[in-house]
């Protein structure tokens, strides 16, 4: 497997060698475009797996919560429940 490995290297190394220039031109507009392509796909792939990693973060969180009683005796001061209680 190594003798394949080292041929195959060589191999690279000599057609890049022998490889003529293009004699072409890229403007910078064509370079940023392909970087912000780039850009945004790492930042979609990098919140996905955020996204994946935090889920069951905040699973865990809520039951945790729900589970716990209230400390002050019951009673809340929230928004929704002042709203309620108001009758609104």
């Amino acid at each position: 497997m190594t003798h394949r490995k080292t041929i195959f290297v060589f191999t690279l190394i000599v057609a890049a060698a022998w490889a003529a220039p293009a004699m072409a031109y890229v403007g910078p507009g064509a370079g940023l475009s392909v970087l912000s392509a780039l850009f945004g796909v790492l930042a979609a792939v990098g919140a996905a797996l955020a996204f994946i990693v935090v889920w069951p973060l905040r699973r865990a969180l809520r039951k945790r919560r729900k589970a716990q009683p209230a400390v002050d005796g019951g009673t809340s001061d929230s928004a929704a429940d002042i709203r309620s209680q108001a009758g609104y």
